[in-house]
């Protein structure tokens, strides 16, 4: 609260000396300058130097800040009036010349166009754009630039396969024997342009990793077996994919005598042997890591008295051994990680499911590496290695290399919906060919020694990468033409610079006019806010009116009444600002990717990113780089897990279809590994669980109703109970025959009955009508002779001849 109170007094006092309405105040720094400190904004930043106080050894001297600063130091002003804003030090008399600001820039000095396909030289192939800049940055200024990056199609692939040998892996390796064709036949529906070889790894030939007594176990320890060895290259990346065969089918195991191996010494050697592994710089590198066993990791080595840390150096000799596998100690993940970073290595990890748990933990914590469960055998190996060369290629992830501390870099992603993401710098569900852009923000917090510093940009794997050069513009022009021993400095008690003196060490004053030795009662009242406060706050001492802070060994002491330090911070975790920023008198101000009192908060979403590329699975919210699950029932990393949610079945669904049927969206995409990971189980009937399980149903393409359960035990396994499709049944082909045969027959007889019925009603019609004329006859005797005027007369001869005979109106018959 004191330091508030003061802040806010100099903040007044700077406004009444200028007479204008400032936002902000200048604080000097040591020199060389190493930070600036001010609080709030303002629209120019200027070259300032403002005063000169004797802080132990050490003297203050001008940097940049944000207002002018008018150099002519024999005008009569102080030094608080020559900080102000330009225009009102150009009112008040100064001349352009006497005054310094300088501006942020940015140039981008080589930006060639991105490839579509990884044709011609490999040379020409790009995959970021742009790859240079140059950035001048002043303190607390910012310039954005826009990184592109794209993943050409046909790229060249180096795989190279580490395997372990001991003796549990007998199997595995009589498997990889008949493997080799079949697995170049498979990466090479994915490139072209494919190099593999092979390596092999027990562990360190030292007791008490291997069996040392008696004596035979060391040399020849079985007929079957091969001595214990350490890691040995067996093979350079090649073309010819017989060779790997041949020389896999020469492969023997070996034993140890503990459960962890040394993979970790093979890896690290696999690694940084460019040359004798024949790592191409032009190719993606996959290195392939099977075993089943955990393995051993840095300190470890104490156990058989190695002491001597792994340098990651190329230890490979001429007999393709690790000729320092029994004098260093085994590889941390940090130097794992360097070392991969630095050779653009892709690292898989082919694992039993017995440690899975283990190397999923060690893919966290290794940008770059991807996990996938291995059969007992290996026989899965091949598609394995297909689903993680697809995971590694179906993300882009940005990586940072060298970049000074006092420079800040926050990130916005847009990825394939074209939705602008922050605090993300990296894309998930690509496709070879998508183009992703990702929005960088440089910001200068402080001012380095070094005059300019160059870091890197790049993609993780990836061999192309955007190279920046940071210009910090910290430093005045006004400092080239220093006047040392100035008679304007007390006769020659300090440099004339900037328009102030910078005082010899034991000179005070802003014209050096003060002696350390120097004592008035009357600066007292210079030294301290109020009469009744300590002098200099208790940290200093009141010399020739001002406060020269007392040293201390929690850090540095400044302001102008020693009222700052960088140690007074809140603290999380035991470090000042959690280690994640700096203590700026009292009060932390967070680097990069971190914010909140003590910086312990993270503002980066890419941990809260879910394997379908959703923001806390939409089910939540990410603060400080976790979900935190608003839909009920949701719960998670990522809040994934939701058997309860309305959206349970869809998602669930997609997996079902892609990982037990083979089709679906997801299965063409070729997303289903990264995306599904549940555990399909195949059941005749589903048994409902009360919690933690929900049963769903649709219908297929094919009109059947699938029916599976998503449910979640108790150590949070997922797992879905898939039922067979219950389809509608085919015709029976005979029954079929029988019923067209039947309804042929059927319709014959109908056909014929009803033309039966029709004759008979029609004959019955013609008979009625015979009977109704026949009644209108007269039937007449021979000889007989009527006289009617309209008759008919039929005759019946004795000859049974009938004679009918008809008469006109005026005849007789």
């Amino acid at each position: 609260e004191q330091r508030r109170r003061n802040q806010q007094r100099e903040k007044r006092e700077v406004k009444t000396t200028t007479n204008v309405s400032l936002s902000k105040f200048c604080i000097h720094l040591p020199n060389p300058p190493s930070t600036v400190l001010h609080l709030d904004a303002l629209f120019l930043l200027i070259t300032v130097p403002l005063l000169v106080v004797s802080l132990g050894s050490v003297t203050l001297t001008s940097v940049c800040v944000l207002f002018s600063w008018g150099q002519e130091f024999g005008q009569g002003g102080s030094s608080v009036s020559r900080c102000d804003l330009k225009q009102n030090l150009l009112d008040g008399g100064c001349t352009k010349g006497g005054l310094e600001f300088p501006f942020s820039s940015l140039s981008v000095q080589e930006n060639t166009p991105l490839s579509d396909k990884a044709s011609g030289a490999a040379d020409d192939v790009t995959q970021i754009r742009p790859q240079k800049l140059s950035l001048t940055l002043r303190p607390d200024d910012a310039r954005r630039f826009t990184v592109t990056v794209k993943q050409v199609e046909d790229y060249p692939v180096d795989l190279y396969y580490l395997m372990d040998l001991s003796y549990s892996m007998k199997d595995d390796l009589a498997r990889l024997r008949s493997l080799g064709n079949q697995l170049a036949a498979a990466m090479g529906r994915t490139t072209s342009n494919l190099r593999m070889g092979f390596g092999a790894f027990v562990d360190k030939p030292l007791s008490p990793y291997m069996y040392t007594y008696p004596e035979e176990a060391i040399s020849n320890p079985s007929v079957k077996l091969c001595p214990t060895f350490g890691y040995k290259h067996v093979l350079s990346l090649t073309k010819q994919v017989e060779r790997f065969t041949e020389e896999v089918a020469k492969q023997q195991v070996s034993r140890n005598r503990d459960s962890p191996e040394g993979g970790f010494d093979a890896v690290i050697q696999a690694v940084v042997c460019k040359d004798k592994i024949g790592w191409r710089t032009d190719a993606s590198h996959l290195l392939v890591f099977t075993t089943d066993a955990t393995t051993h990791v840095a300190l470890d080595g104490r156990l058989a008295g190695l002491v001597q840390p792994n340098d990651g150096q190329c230890h490979i000799g001429r007999d393709n051994n690790y000729d320092k596998s029994s004098t260093l100690d085994y590889p941390s993940l940090a130097l794992i990680t360097e070392k991969m970073s630095e050779n653009n290595i892709n690292l898989i990890f082919a694992v039993t499911n017995n440690v899975m748990p283990l190397y999923q933990n060690y893919s966290q914590l290794i940008p770059g590496t991807t996990v996938g469960t291995l059969s007992d055998d290996s026989g899965n190996v091949i598609q394995l290695i297909l689903d993680a060369y697809e995971r590694i290629r179906s993300k882009v992830e940005l990586e940072l290399l060298g970049v000074p501390e006092e420079l800040a870099l926050s990130f916005n992603a847009t990825c394939l919906n074209g939705e602008l993401i922050q605090g993300l710098k990296s894309c998930s569900g690509l496709k070879i060919g998508d183009t992703v852009s990702f929005s960088v923000e440089a910001r200068l917090r402080g001012c380095p020694k070094e005059k300019n510093r160059t870091f890197t940009i790049k993609p993780v794997g990836f061999k192309d990468a955007l190279e920046v050069t940071v210009h910090f513009a910290c430093g005045c022009d006004c400092e080239a033409t220093a006047q040392p021993e100035s008679p304007l400095c007390n006769q020659g008690n300090g440099t004339y610079e900037c328009g102030v003196c910078q005082c010899h060490p034991g000179r005070l004053g802003d014209r050096c006019e003060c002696a350390d030795g120097d004592y008035r009662p009357s600066d007292q009242g210079n030294c301290s806010p109020k009469p009744e406060d300590p002098i200099c706050g208790g940290r200093g001492n009141c010399v020739c009116g001002q406060c020269s802070c007392h040293t201390s060994g929690f850090g540095k002491v400044w302001g102008k009444y020693c009222e700052c330090d960088d140690f007074n911070c809140l603290r999380f975790k035991g470090e000042i600002c959690s280690g994640h920023g700096k203590c700026d008198c009292g009060f932390c101000k967070c680097g990069s990717d971190w914010m909140g009192e003590n910086c312990n908060c993270t503002t980066r979403t890419d941990t809260c990113m879910s394997s379908m590329g959703l923001l806390c699975s939409g089910r939540g919210q990410c603060v400080c780089g976790a979900c935190e699950c608003t839909q009920p029932g949701a719960y998670g990393a990522t809040c994934e897990r939701c058997p309860t949610c309305p959206d349970a079945c869809s998602i669930k669904k997609e997996c079902v279809e892609c990982q037990h049927f083979k089709r679906g969206r997801l299965f063409e995409e070729k997303s289903c590994a990264r995306i599904c990971r549940d555990e399909i189980q195949k059941v005749e009937e589903l048994v409902f669980y009360e919690k933690n399980a929900v049963n769903c149903t649709y219908k297929d393409e094919n009109d059947c109703v699938e029916r599976f359960q998503y449910y979640e035990d108790a150590s949070g396994k997922s797992i879905l109970y898939v039922m067979e499709p219950d389809c509608p049944k085919g015709p029976d082909i005979l029954v079929v025959l029988m019923a067209v045969a039947g309804a042929i027959l059927f319709l014959g007889l109908a056909g014929l009955l009803i033309w039966k019925l029709l004759v008979t009603v029609h004959d019955r019609r013609e008979f009625a009508k015979f009977e109704e004329e026949r009644a209108k006859y007269v039937i007449m005797e021979p000889n007989c002779l009527l006289l009617l005027p309209r008759f008919t007369c039929v005759m019946t001869l004795n000859s049974g001849i009938h004679t009918v005979l008809q008469k006109g109106q005026d005849q007789y018959l």
